[in-house]
């Protein structure tokens, strides 16, 4: 695996990774062997540091620090929330408001190790902003503001309101692929023929990340694109599935 093709940016602090789904951010607990950002970024620059991380099935922007000054900084700024990311989420049906907030406390699941859940009683303060960008027969598209940075915030937020996160394999109650068959409606496959899901993944990408540059001394803001597979999902869409 080539690392440079995943990297978008760099200066002497930071690296910008644009990280696709179904790869590690920091070494598995318990498979060190496990491929992932942490180890390729190792290799390439001898020394790095893990300043936050994506789940694997989460596709989009991620920075690591160069430098112990730079890791130090960034991390205090995600923790006072002075770091501003936007997500795009594409979700199961239509919203009722183009505009919302969702604020639910969520906890560690005391039945399924690793899986979040709502808890108004003991779980911690947490806030999600969401904006409807297209509107589809079955989906919806959103732009997400998380104001907090809880373990799998938007997934479960997304979940708690009936829209779970396409391909959510853990917090959707019925995750499907997405098929051109589904989506145009006048599609026949070949006959005998198995269709290939046009997405078959966590339809959650990090879009952006916001921050005042310790070193520069203004604010930079970083995107990454879309992968493959989640743009050509949505050109089907808009043009079959509305």
């Amino acid at each position: 695996m080539d690392i440079d093709e995943f990297i978008i940016d760099e200066d002497d602090d930071y690296v910008y990774i644009n990280k696709p789904s179904g790869l590690l951010s920091i070494p598995d607990r318990f498979n060190k062997d496990l491929p992932n950002l942490y180890i390729l970024l190792k290799e390439k620059y001898g020394k790095i540091f893990i300043i936050h991380r994506l789940d694997k099935d989460t596709s989009g922007i991620i920075c690591f620090g160069k430098n112990s000054e730079a890791h130090r900084d960034l991390n205090i700024k995600f923790d006072k929330g002075q770091v501003e990311k936007t997500y795009i989420a594409l979700v199961e049906g239509k919203l009722e408001k183009n505009k919302g907030t969702i604020n639910l406390p969520i906890s560690y699941s005391k039945i399924k190790k690793g899986i979040m859940m709502i808890d108004k009683k003991y779980g911690k303060k947490c806030i999600t902003d969401y904006e409807v960008i297209e509107e589809y027969r079955k989906y919806s598209l959103l732009l997400i503001s998380p104001k907090t940075g809880r373990t799998h915030q938007i997934r479960v937020h997304l979940s708690a309101i009936s829209h779970s996160v396409v391909m959510d394999k853990v917090y959707n109650p019925n995750p499907k692929p997405i098929l051109l068959s589904e989506i145009k409606l006048d599609y026949k496959p070949k006959k005998d023929n198995i269709e290939k899901p046009l997405l078959r993944r966590l339809a959650l990408h990090a879009k952006s990340l916001e921050f005042l540059h310790f070193r520069k001394g203004k604010i930079i803001r970083k995107e990454a694109n879309l992968h493959k597979d989640f743009e050509i999902t949505l050109k089907y869409l808009r043009k079959y599935g509305l």
